[in-house]
């Protein structure tokens, strides 16, 4: 497969440094996620705080539950924004992750096409067949590969336009429930 200890370490390299990109985003994406629960939970914190403050000093119970009712939206449009947060750091770590995978697909491709190109011209007569039967093996793998990505995009969209209808929706219902018991 490699004809010199260069190619070999060539080869080597390239593969270290594929896991090197991939350990980083993983890693980048997780600080990032450590970063969002520290601050969400520092906000959350905070926000109890007034908010158990300002409950303690109502003055009646129809008080009481108008201040409740009156912050159920903001936490509600918060913890909705958490998500949209986390699921766009793992949307990003996925498609860096993915480009990644596919160019090592893609460099795999080429790497065995060009072992077969080598090996059919060394190859003894009549092997032709055998050879043109793995080069469509091989094409056949690659439209696979290219279409199950194109469906898993498709899916990701779908599954993001209906997070987004979904959480609208809540916030929605919430603020009008909210409004209704201040009323």
């Amino acid at each position: 497969m490699f004809n010199t200890p260069e190619q070999f370490a060539e080869a080597n390299k390239a593969s270290v440094d594929a896991m090197l990109t991939l350990a980083n985003t993983a890693l980048a994406s997780a600080e990032r996620i450590a970063a969002l629960n520290l601050n969400t939970a520092r906000s959350m914190l905070e926000d109890g705080v007034a908010n158990a403050k300002a409950m303690l000093g109502a003055k009646d119970a129809k008080e009481f539950f108008s201040l409740q009712a009156s912050m159920a939206q903001p936490g509600l449009e918060k913890a909705v924004a958490y998500t949209r947060s986390v699921y766009e750091i793992s949307a990003q770590s996925k498609e860096e992750i993915s480009k990644l995978l596919e160019t090592q697909f893609s460099e795999f491709q080429k790497t065995v096409m060009g072992l077969l190109e080598k090996a059919s011209k060394n190859a003894p007569a009549g092997s032709d067949v055998a050879v043109n039967a793995v080069k469509s093996a091989i094409n056949s793998a690659t439209a696979a590969f290219e279409n199950m990505n194109k469906a898993a995009r498709q899916v990701a969209d779908i599954a993001e336009a209906n997070l987004s209808a979904a959480t609208n929706a809540t916030v929605k219902a919430v603020g009008a429930t909210a409004a209704n018991i201040k009323k």
